[in-house]
């Protein structure tokens, strides 16, 4: 990946609300995600999707959301993948 792309928001939670269609850790719908993974998707595109998924999120989850993608961006890792390596050590 380049260092100027933008780090995808999934955080390993990747479980889908049945009525909103969002996703529980990210807040994507499968239309975001498939953006997402479109080589062809702009970074701007990217950042603005960002904005919107953090407007979809409230309380705990946006909390959560924010702490597991800012060590994401840090280590390559959201913290659900993290404590899991750890735990198998």
């Amino acid at each position: 990946m380049n260092k100027n792309d933008v780090v995808t928001p999934c955080i390993a939670v990747c479980k889908t609300d049945p009525i909103s269609g969002f996703c529980y850790g990210c807040g994507r719908s499968d239309e975001d995600k498939s953006m997402w993974s479109d080589p062809s998707t702009s970074n701007d595109w990217k950042e603005n999707n960002l904005s919107v998924l953090r407007q979809r999120l409230t309380g705990w989850q946006q909390e959560a959301f924010n702490k597991s993608y800012e060590n994401k961006k840090e280590t390559g890792l959201s913290l659900i993948k993290q404590k899991l390596i750890e735990s198998k050590k």
